[in-house]
């Protein structure tokens, strides 16, 4: 019984080494598989084998490390200019102004406000909305503001304002107000060098 099986054993290494299997009864009463015909052996028919070939692994797609979606920038709902008022007329001998602004919500950590007048910014931006101006030229301009992130890209701007600046010069006010004694060295357009000599005393010559 042994021996049938290593037969069979033998059989079943035949199978895959061989296209053709045959078998046979020896005189002992044993079952014989052979690759060999013989004159009463009968063929064996054969099972395609299920074995499939081995398919070479796709190599893993190289993942390329994802980048971190850029934050959109800030939106500030509303930017403007509250003083001086659109198209304002300023009347300032100095040329003197006082420029106030607001934005909603406020201005956000690392943000900054920068004036600009006549398209050119007035100094270096800042936290303050309030921006004093002086010696602004007679006649007409316009102002903005913008905002600044912290790499000092534009994040808001406002359309221009225009207002109009009146420079009274000092023979102006001195028209409209006349100086008196009690005005010199205390009106600018009132100087101690202008203010006229007193009349002298005609009997203080004689002393």
């Amino acid at each position: 019984m042994i021996r049938a099986w290593l037969i069979a054993a033998l059989a079943m290494t035949a199978l895959h080494a061989s296209a053709e299997v045959f078998t046979y009864i020896d005189a002992q009463g044993n079952r014989v598989y052979t690759d060999q015909p013989r004159g009463n052996a009968k063929r064996v028919p054969l099972t395609t084998s299920n074995r499939m070939p081995a398919t070479p692994t796709a190599a893993a797609p190289m993942t390329t490390a994802k980048k971190s979606p850029e934050q959109p920038p800030f939106h500030y709902d509303m930017l403007r200019v509250l003083l001086p008022e659109p198209d304002a007329t300023i009347r300032s001998s100095a040329g003197e102004l006082i420029v106030s602004i607001t934005s909603e919500p406020g201005l956000q950590k690392g943000h900054l406000y920068r004036l600009l007048l006549d398209g050119k910014a007035t100094g270096e931006p800042g936290v303050s909305p309030v921006f004093p101006l002086s010696n602004i030229d007679r006649g007409s301009h316009s102002l903005s503001i913008e905002i600044l992130d912290a790499q000092g890209r534009t994040v808001e701007r406002t359309a221009n304002q225009p207002f109009h600046m009146l420079r009274i010069s000092l023979a102006q006010k001195r028209q409209v107000k006349p100086c008196v004694n009690e005005d010199y060295g205390v009106r600018p357009e009132c100087p101690l060098k202008d203010k006229p000599e007193e009349p002298k005393n005609p009997f203080l010559r004689f002393f």
